[in-house]
Parts: C-alpha cells; structure tokens; sequence
C-alpha cells in the first residue's frame, strides 16, 4: 500500500496565560471559522480520511444496507389523543424525514397533514423541525426550524385549517414556544447570538410585527438559562430558570396573558425542584433540606414558597425519584434503584400503591407524555439491549396491558433468543461498584480474543440506559461483544454518584472506565489487542483522558463530537455553555479548578507515546463542542505521533453536534464508525 502523508496544520503560537501559568496553544487558529485557510485544512483532513479508508468502502456500504433493510421504512407511530385529536408521525418508504398529522374524533376520521417533513426539508443539507404546539382552539400551530444545524430556530405559524404558513419568522429561538388560553399570544425563548445561551422570554401576539414582542422576562445571570413551558393543566404559563445546581420558576395564568408572572420560590444555591400542576396544587419534585435523591412535595396555587411545601413522597437514601406524572386518580413515579428503572403507581385514595414488574436482569423503561389527566390509562416504553421497544397501555383500574406497538426488526435474521445481555460489577481503585452491560450473540465465544467495544458517557447526571438498538446488531453479528460502563457522572447508582463524577471529582468518571476495562480484560472476555473504546461529546472527552492515561488497554477509540480542549473553553465566555457550566467542570478562572481542569484535559496532555488508533469525528456547525476542539486535537497529536496506528479526523461540513438530520444519512454514520472498527480487527 502506498504510503499516505496525512495533513499538517501549520503552527502559529499563541501565548495564554492566566495564575502565573503559561500555554503555548500552537492551533488557536483553527477556531476561524471564516477563514479560507481553516476550511482548506477540514478539507485535507477529510480526502486523508477518505483514502485511509478507501478500502472499507464496500464495507462501509455493506453495514449501510444492513442497517437501511432492518428498518420498517413505512412505519407509524401509536396515536395520542389530545383535545379531541388523535396525532400520529409516520414515514412513507424511502422518506428521510416523517409526515406529522392528526384525526379529528377517532383514527378512521380524514388524515389531516400537519407537515411533511420531507417537502420542507427539500433543498437542506440539514433540516430539523422542532417544539410543534397547537393553539388551545386547534386552529394554529407554532413550529421551529433549523436549517444550519447550529440549534438556532425560526418560529412560524402555520393555520390549519387553511394550510397557509404566516409571514411572521421569529429569529434566533430554541424551537419551541407556550400558548396562552387566548389563542393568539405565545410566549418563547430568545438565544443570545454569540453564547447561544437562551437568556429572554418574549411575548408575541399572533399577526403583529414581530419588532412589537414584549420582553417578560430577561435572566441577566450568565450561568443561568431560562426557557417557557405550559403547563399540563393548560392553567399556567411557566418560566424556568437553571444551571447545574440551582433553578427558579415564575408563574402566570394563562388565561391572563397582560399579566405580570410571579416568582415561585426565588433562587438558591444548591436548590433544584421543578413543578407541574394539577386540581388546584402544583407539585414540586425537589432536592430541599439535602433531599439528594430528590422527594415530591406540593403545596396550594396561592402559597407556593418553600416554607409552604408539604412533603408527598419523601426521601430515600437507595432510591432516585426522577419524575412523576399525575393522573385524575392515580400518581405515577419513576424511579432509579441499584441502576434499574421502575414505575410506581400511587391511588390518591391510598388503597394502592405497586410496582409494574419487569423481568429481564438488565432494561429500560419510562412513561410518555400522556398528555390528559383525565383516564385511566398510562402510556410507556420498554426495552432492553436484546429486546426491540415496546409502547404499552397499562390500564390502572383493572392492571391489564396491551403492547401498541412493538418495534419491528426486518431483514429476516433478528431473533431476540440469539442475543445474552448480562450486567456484571467491576471494582474501581476506591472500592466503589461500577456496573457494566453487556450485550452480544449467543455463538459468540467469550475469551481474550473477542472483539469488545466499551461504551460511556459519565456527565451531566445523564444515564446511558440499558436499551436496544438495531444499528448495533451490525457488531453483535460480527462476534463483537457491546458493553456501556456506567460510570460515575451519571445517576445510575442516584444523585451521589453524579455528585462523584463532577467538578473536582472528575477524574472518577475516567479511572472507573478504566477500571471497567481492566475488569473486562481480567475475566477473559476480552484483552487490549481487541479491546475499542467509544464516547462522544462529553463522553469524547472521556475518550481523549483515556487516551492520555491508560492507552495501552485499547486497539482503537472512537472520540464523537469530543469536548477535549477544556481549559481554553471554559475560560472563553463568548463559546456557547460556558458559562452555564462551571458547576459541572468547575471554573478555571479559580486556580483550584484551572489546575485540576488541566491535569485531565485531553489537549493539554498530548505526550509522545504509543497509542490505540483513533477516529474523531465533527461538524463544522456544532453549538455544544465547537469543531475546532476535536480539529486542534488531532493536529497536536500528529505533531506529538509518528507511530504505526491510524490518527483520522473526519469533519461534516453540513451538520453540527447532533449529526445528520434524515434517518437514514444517519446510519451513515454509524457505518462510517463500525467500519473503522471492523477493519481494526480484520488486521490483527
């Protein structure tokens, strides 16, 4: 094989300097978005991408149809009832995007076409249409697009009744906005233009000049965000506020839109609770009085500081309470215990209360939206890594279910009896238990010579739920062996275990990975000559600490939309998140965190030593983790590296942090990612 010279990007020092501390950042540059010289370079780094890979192209195209042939192309979602209208999205085959529609009074009444996707998405390289919401009259709809993929939207307004789309565009959005009862005022969230942080609530009044919004509500707190809800009621216009540790919500009646809104329970730090309404209560789930696993609480429409809160459901040491949902006769709880989901159902009358059982040692479940109070019905999801999603109506007053749909898996090889799922228990170096999932095909054989691709995120509280995926079934028949290491950062073990996954705790989330590896490899299912490692975002930043500290477990790592440059981020207020974020990696403008920080950011620690191969991978748009970091990294590795294993960058010039829009360019993606790996082991 020829052999190919990748890119050099040029150097061009730039001193940073802050607490004494000096770095030489020879990249900077690359964060010139505009400059001709930055897209020539994303470019080069792609044609080498694209001739180190040349030789997987029937491959790549292979895991593609494989992957295009297990879906259902002419599929429809279970219908929802709300105000009288059934709502169902369905796909024609070989749609990229669905068709949004409705039925007025029952499902044989006439289809009413919301919006085809797929005619308004002709002639994007990316379109995404979000936050749809129908005036409480059913004559209007308020929607959101993004055609950058930079998770910008432009809120129009649609009649349907007549199909006609209004003039009226409101810029710079987040994509969703509330409707008061009067069918003609809605309320939405404004982004500011650099940070993208969502900072003014606006009121707009449906057929006026858009210059004429009234700001109600502006959050001049650059860590906090702020966004607008209605509540489930249809009562309460709500605004929210938050940042990591703290949030804060005002109220006003939607029946009033000239209204001044009120404050709930002002702000505190370390106080988080959220709110819903019903029958003349709001509900507040809750961390107050050190409620670390949070408790439900509630208290009457006219009192509603914290003095005047009545406990529900109080705090359990073992237990998450990660959201409830309120019925007529019933409270519905989701919970977390020992990593696994539950759903609890509480009678008002208190002749009740249980747990829905579920089977497998390993799955994941979680009620729907169901949008009305008013039934007896509750709506869930359900699967696991060997069983395909299941929506199911279980009826409260006689304990019945009925399965709605059960996610259909084409091709003709899929069956759920050839797939093992098992979750074992590593030891990580304090002696906590970190739990892994596991998931591969029955023939395939467990031993140091298994293929086995170790998944994480470990941020934000966010749990990687133990569910099934019918792209991944491409490794699984391959002999590789899929495993998610729930390591410390999410909520998988409750809010401690987030707590010990953050801010001067974050190194725990990258050692206990590499505890989970270790752990993998010491009982034989696999070893470091076929041992991959994936994570994207914050989990990329994962990805780069395990590349500094412990490379020599892993053949390859896939780094998705990494976040690896953190010091010079988090000490750029201009990037979106920034300043949203210093509670969750700690502010680097205290020496205490800069230190720390730059002890573990990948960037900041390139050494020249051996390393597994590498794939990362970007978007020119992305808001959340801007292009240049994963493109400044791989840069400085080049430079530091002159070994034997691939170092691939592959930019998307059209789409930004969460990938491309259509379902099936999608899988693309994924294609490109289990090729890279494939192909990894092939040449062992």
């Amino acid at each position: 094989m020829t052999h190919i010279i990748p890119p050099r990007a040029k150097k061009k020092p730039k001193e940073l300097s802050i607490h004494n501390d000096v770095r030489i950042d020879n990249y900077y540059w690359l964060n010139q978005r505009e400059n001709p010289e930055v897209i020539d370079y994303l470019n080069a780094e792609n044609e080498y991408f694209d001739k180190m890979t040349s030789h997987t192209k029937k491959l790549q195209d292979d895991l593609f149809s494989e992957m295009k042939s297990r879906i259902k192309e002419d599929d429809e979602s279970v219908p929802y009832k709300k105000k009288g209208y059934y709502y169902i999205s369905r796909y024609k085959k070989g749609d990229q995007y669905p068709i949004h529609s409705r039925r007025n009074g029952n499902l044989d009444a006439k289809d009413e076409v919301l919006f085809d996707v797929n005619k308004m998405a002709k002639g994007f390289e990316y379109f995404n249409l979000k936050g749809v919401s129908i005036s409480p009259n059913n004559k209007l709809a308020v929607f959101g697009t993004d055609k950058v993929s930079r998770r910008q939207y432009t809120l129009q307004f649609k009649n349907l009744e007549t199909n006609e789309i209004y003039s009226d565009q409101i810029e710079n959005t987040t994509g969703s906005a509330s409707w008061a009862n009067d069918n003609q005022t809605v309320y939405y969230a404004k982004q500011d233009e650099t940070t993208l942080r969502s900072d003014k609530i606006y009121k707009h009044v449906f057929g006026t000049d858009v210059s004429e919004d009234v700001l109600v509500y502006h959050e001049k707190d650059d860590t906090f965000g702020t966004f607008v809800y209605k509540t489930k009621s249809e009562k309460f216009i709500i605004i929210g506020c938050y940042n990591t540790i703290s949030t804060e919500y005002r109220f006003l009646s939607a029946d009033n839109p000239e209204g001044e809104f009120t404050v709930f329970q002002p702000r505190e730090r370390d106080l988080e609770y959220g709110i819903s309404h019903f029958d003349g209560h709001f509900y507040i789930l809750t961390n107050k009085d050190k409620a670390t696993n949070f408790k439900l609480m509630k208290t009457v429409e006219v009192s509603t500081l914290k003095e005047n809160w009545i406990e529900v459901i109080p705090h359990r040491e073992d237990v998450l309470l990660e959201d409830v949902s309120v019925f007529i006769n019933h409270l519905v709880l989701e919970e977390r215990q020992n990593g696994l989901n539950k759903i609890r159902v509480i009678c008002w009358d208190g002749t009740e209360d249980y747990y829905l059982p579920f089977e497998e040692e390993t799955y994941s479940v979680g009620v729907y939206s169901n949008p009305e109070f008013d039934t007896s019905i509750i709506r869930y999801g359900y699967n696991s890594m060997t069983t395909p999603s299941s929506v199911i109506d279980f009826n409260l007053d006689d304990k019945s279910k009925e399965i709605k749909k059960e996610q259909e898996v084409l091709g003709g090889h899929f069956k759920k009896e050839n797939y093992k799922s098992e979750r074992i228990w590593a030891t990580a170096d304090d002696g906590q238990k970190i739990a892994i999932s596991l998931v591969y095909h029955k023939d395939t054989n467990l031993s140091k010579d298994t293929p086995l691709l170790l998944y994480a995120y470990g941020s934000y509280g966010h749990t990687i739920e133990d569910s099934f995926s019918t792209t991944r079934l491409s490794l699984l028949d391959r002999g590789f062996i899929f495993a998610i290491a729930h390591v410390r950062g999410s909520e998988y073990l409750g809010r401690e275990w987030y707590e010990k996954g953050k801010l001067l705790h974050k190194r725990n989330t990258f050692t206990d990975f590499i505890n989970c590896a270790e752990f993998l490899i010491s009982k034989k299912y696999t070893s470091p000559k076929h041992l991959y490692a994936s994570g994207g975002s914050a989990g990329g930043l994962l990805m780069g600490a395990i590349l500094n500290m412990s490379p020599n477990h892993f053949n390859g790592i896939i780094a998705s939309v990494p976040f690896v440059d953190v010091v010079t981020t988090m000490l750029d207020e201009s990037i979106p998140l920034t300043t949203g974020e210093y509670d969750e990696w700690g502010n680097p403008n205290n020496k205490e965190y800069y230190n720390y920080i730059k002890a573990y950011s990948p960037y900041d620690n390139v050494e020249n030593k051996p390393m597994p191969n590498l794939l990362v991978t970007t978007g020119l748009h992305d808001s959340q983790v801007q292009y240049f970091e994963p493109a400044k990294w791989v840069a400085k590795i080049r430079e530091q590296h002159a070994n034997k294993n691939k170092v691939l960058l592959y930019t998307d010039m059209s789409v930004g942090h969460g990938g491309a829009s259509g379902r099936f360019d999608s899988l693309k993606d994924g294609a490109r990612e289990y090729a890279f790996l494939i192909d990894l082991e092939c040449h062992i």
